[in-house]
C-alpha cells in the first residue's frame, strides 16, 4: 500500500467521513481490485464501508448518468443487498442506501457506470417485490428538477414576515381573514413584548391557505411589502438556504471563469484607478480592485475583471513581469482559495511520492555526482558554512580509501588540486600530523626571538632534530622525493580574502543560467528569507515553494507579504498532511 491519506476538515480537523488508499501497481497491479472486491461494505468501527474507484473528474458524478433511485426498500436491505440486486445489471460505480442512527429509511441510491445498465435496471426492477415490498425505481433527479411535493402543495399554516413593530393580531386577522377562517394566528415577540416584525396564521383549509400566500406574498401592508410562504421547519429552512447560496455561487464562479485575473506585488501606491489605467489597453474592464487592510492602506495585490478570456489571456501574456511603479507586477487567471490549495496538496503529494533511484553520475567529475537526484536540497542557516563548502585555510581530500596509491580524483569546483601520487595516511596518523603542523610558521611571519622563544617545528634551530611528519612527509608537509607546494600568499596588507557578495538576482539574470541550476540560486536566496519565519521547517517549506514557477519566485524575494502568505498556506498543507500534528508543533 502507497501512502493513504483519511481527509479532513481544515481547522478543526475532524474527519470528513473518506479516504484515498493507493497501492503500488508496479508491484501488484491487481491489488486495487482484489481490495474492492473483498473490502467492499465491511463494517469499520461498527459503519459499513463504501469502496469505489477514485474519480479526479466530478463531472460524471454531478451530471446524475447513470444514477437511479430506489425507495420502499424493506429495512433488512442493506447497502450490499442493495448491490447484489443490481450489480446484474452492469457495473456499479456507486451503492448507498440512506441511514438514520444505523436504521434503513426506505430509499436508497445505484450509480451505474453507464446510461444503459440505469435504463435496464429501471425497465426490470420497477414495481417489482424486494423482500415482500413493491419497490419503486426510476432515474435520479435533482431537488430542483422533481415535481412539487404533494406535502408541499398541502399545508395550512402560514408564514408572515416584514410587517410594522405596531402591527396587532387583530390587523392582520382582519387582512387574512378575506380569505377563510383562521384558526389561530401569533406574532412572536421578544422579552420585552416588542414585536420581532414576523408571525404565523394558520387557517382551517390548505386551499385557503394557498389563496392567502398568493394574494399577499410582496402585497402592501401599511407602507411595507410583506413575505408569505409557506411554513417551515428550521431545518428544512436551512437547507434551502444553503442551496440557494450554493446556486448562486456556482453561478458566479462560472461567469467570472477565465476572466478574472489576480495581480500582486503593486506597490502601496497604485489604486484603483492606477490599476484600471495599466490594464485598460487590452479589453473592456468590468472590475479593478485593489485589496485594502482595516487601515485602507494596500496590501500589494488585486483584481482585473475583463469581459471575455480573450481579453483576460492577452492581459497575463503582456502584464506579466512589466514594471509598474518601479516593482515588477504577476499576473495570473485568479484561483478560488480551495483550488490554490488543492494544488499545493498535489505538488506536495508528488514530492512525497517522487522515486529515488540509484546514484548517477552527473557532470563536473566524480564529486559532483554524489547524490542521487530527487534529495532534497540543503540551504545552510545564515551565518553557517554549508556542508562540503571550502573553509579557509583547508585542502579539499578526495574520498579515496587509506593507502591507496594510484591517479588523483578530480578535485571539487574552488578547491586546490592534489600533489600527482598522492598517498593517503593510515588511521591514526593523521591526528599526528596535524599536531605537527600546528605550529608550523606562517610565510612573511617574522620569526619568534628572545629568551624563552620556541622555534616552529618546521624551522628548528641549527643543531637540533627536525621532527618527522606523518606518513613520510618531509618539512612542510609535502610527501618525500616530491616538491612543497608553493605557499598560498595571503591578501595584500594581511586582511583575508572574503567571498564576493551575491548580487541581487533579476530576471535577466536567473534566464541566463543553465535550467538546472535556476532553482538552485533562487533556493539559495528564499531560503534565509524563510528561515526567519519558520527556522525548523525552513527546508521542507523552500522545497515546497521552488515547485511554483521561477516568475512567481522572483516576486516572493521583492514582497515579504506575499512570501509570508505563502509560507502560511505551506504550513497549512503540512499541518493537513500530518506531519505537524498542531499549530504549536512549529515555531511560529
Amino acid at each position: 500500500v502507497a501512502p493513504t491519506r483519511v481527509c479532513r476538515d481544515a481547522a478543526p480537523r475532524r474527519s470528513l467521513g473518506y479516504a484515498y488508499v493507493n497501492y503500488n501497481s508496479g508491484l501488484d497491479e491487481h491489488a486495487a481490485e482484489r481490495a474492492l472486491e473483498t473490502l467492499n461494505y465491511t463494517p469499520i468501527n461498527g459503519k459499513p464501508i463504501r469502496i469505489m474507484w477514485s474519480h479526479r473528474d466530478p463531472s460524471q458524478r454531478k451530471s446524475g448518468v447513470g444514477n437511479i433511485f430506489i425507495k420502499n426498500l424493506e429495512e433488512s436491505i442493506d447497502n450490499k443487498a442493495l448491490h447484489d440486486t443490481f450489480s446484474a445489471f452492469g457495473t456499479i460505480l456507486s451503492c448507498k442506501v440512506a441511514t438514520d442512527t444505523g436504521k434503513s429509511k426506505g430509499y436508497g441510491f445505484v450509480h451505474f457506470e453507464t446510461e444503459e445498465a440505469a435504463v435496464k435496471a429501471v425497465e426490470t426492477v420497477n414495481g417489482m417485490l424486494l423482500n415482500g415490498k413493491k419497490v419503486y425505481v426510476g432515474p435520479f433527479m435533482k431537488k430542483g428538477e422533481r415535481p412539487p411535493d404533494e406535502k408541499e402543495m398541502k399545508y395550512t399554516n402560514v408564514f408572515v414576515k416584514n410587517f410594522a413593530d405596531d402591527t396587532t393580531e387583530e390587523a392582520l386577522r382582519t387582512k387574512f381573514g378575506e380569505f377563510g377562517t383562521i384558526t389561530n394566528i401569533v406574532i412572536m415577540r421578544d422579552e420585552s413584548g416588542k414585536s420581532k416584525g414576523f408571525g404565523f396564521i394558520n387557517f382551517d383549509d390548505a386551499i385557503e391557505a394557498g389563496k392567502a400566500v398568493d394574494a399577499m406574498n410582496t402585497a402592501d401592508f401599511f407602507g411595507k411589502s410583506l413575505y408569505c410562504g409557506r411554513a417551515q421547519k428550521k431545518a428544512e429552512r436551512e437547507a434551502m438556504l444553503r442551496q440557494q447560496y450554493e446556486v448562486r455561487r456556482l453561478e458566479r464562479i462560472e461567469k467570472y471563469q477565465n476572466v478574472n485575473l489576480y495581480v500582486k506585488n503593486l506597490d502601496d501606491t497604485v489604486d484603483d484607478d492606477k490599476l484600471r489605467e495599466e490594464f485598460a489597453a487590452f479589453g473592456t474592464i468590468t472590475s479593478a480592485k485593489v485589496t485594502k487592510d482595516e487601515k485602507t492602506s494596500s496590501k500589494g495585490f488585486g483584481f482585473v475583471c475583463y469581459t471575455t478570456p480573450e481579453e483576460a489571456t492577452k492581459a497575463v501574456t503582456e502584464m506579466n513581469g512589466r514594471m509598474v511603479n518601479g516593482k515588477p507586477i504577476y499576473v495570473a487567471l485568479a484561483q478560488r482559495k480551495e483550488v490554490r490549495r488543492a494544488q499545493l496538496e498535489q505538488q506536495y503529494a508528488q514530492r512525497l511520492m517522487m522515486p529515488r533511484p540509484g546514484m548517477q553520475q552527473q557532470p563536473g567529475g566524480p564529486g559532483a555526482g554524489m547524490y542521487p537526484p530527487g534529495t532534497p536540497v540543503f540551504y545552510a542557516p545564515p551565518g553557517s558554512v554549508p556542508p562540503g563548502a571550502p573553509r579557509p585555510g583547508m585542502v579539499y581530500q578526495a574520498m579515496v580509501p587509506r593507502g591507496y596509491r594510484g591517479p588523483v580524483p578530480a578535485p571539487r569546483p574552488g578547491y586546490p588540486p592534489l600533489p600527482p601520487n598522492y598517498v593517503v595516511p593510515p588511521t591514526g596518523q593523521g591526528r599526528q600530523g596535524r599536531q605537527n603542523r600546528q605550529g608550523r610558521q606562517q610565510p612573511g611571519q617574522p620569526a619568534p626571538t628572545g629568551p624563552g622563544a620556541r622555534a616552529p617545528p618546521g624551522g628548528a634551530a641549527q643543531g637540533q632534530r627536525q621532527p618527522r611528519n606523518a606518513g613520510g612527509r618531509g618539512p612542510g608537509g609535502a610527501p618525500r622525493n616530491q616538491p612543497a607546494p608553493p605557499p598560498t600568499q595571503p591578501a595584500p596588507g594581511g586582511a583575508p580574502v572574503s567571498a564576493p557578495a551575491e548580487s541581487t538576482l533579476t530576471t535577466s539574470t536567473l534566464s541566463a543560467a543553465p535550467p538546472e541550476q535556476q532553482k538552485q540560486m533562487l533556493g539559495e536566496r528564499l531560503f534565509p528569507l524563510v528561515h526567519q519565519k519558520q527556522p525548523e521547517l525552513a527546508g521542507k517549506i523552500t522545497g515546497m515553494l521552488l515547485e511554483m514557477d521561477n516568475t512567481e519566485l522572483l516576486n516572493l524575494l521583492e514582497s515579504p507579504d506575499s512570501l509570508a502568505s505563502k509560507v502560511d498556506e505551506a504550513m497549512a498543507v503540512l499541518r493537513q498532511h500530518g506531519v505537524l500534528p498542531d499549530e504549536s508543533a512549529a515555531a511560529e
